[in-house]
């Protein structure tokens, strides 16, 4: 495998990933906003309709399950879950500036917003 290990850090909301050394990919730290927003089951839906995914800035990566040979479920508080391959998590950690820089662009354009419609508080 070309993953090592996850490491979820809710305090600064970053999933650090840790790749063996075999792999040219150097082990990398990606919000859980970027993960969220960049779900493969977002990119079929975008084929569909052309609507940006917003509001996610304080969204939690709550869990990680491994799915065989598919590769991992990644499961958020806002109870949306994809499978994302190693393949396809070694492509956004390799290309999370220009994703990033992209997304942001549609957002501002969209006129919506990273930030949370409503603010939830657990009492």
């Amino acid at each position: 495998m070309k993953i090592a290990r996850f490491i979820l850090d809710n305090a600064l909301h970053n999933l650090t990933i840790e790749f063996t050394a075999s792999t040219a990919i150097a082990n990398t730290q990606l919000s859980f906003e970027y993960l969220r927003i960049s779900s493969p089951a977002n990119s079929t839906k975008k084929l569909k309709t052309a609507q940006v995914v917003s509001h996610k800035k304080n969204v939690l990566l709550v869990n990680i399950e491994s799915v065989a040979k598919h590769g991992y479920r990644f499961i958020f508080d806002d109870n949306h879950n994809a499978i994302y391959s190693e393949e396809y998590i070694q492509t956004l950690a390799v290309e999370y500036e220009d994703r990033w820089q992209d997304y942001l662009s549609e957002l501002k354009n969209s006129g919506h917003s990273r930030e949370a419609m409503i603010d939830f508080k657990q009492l």
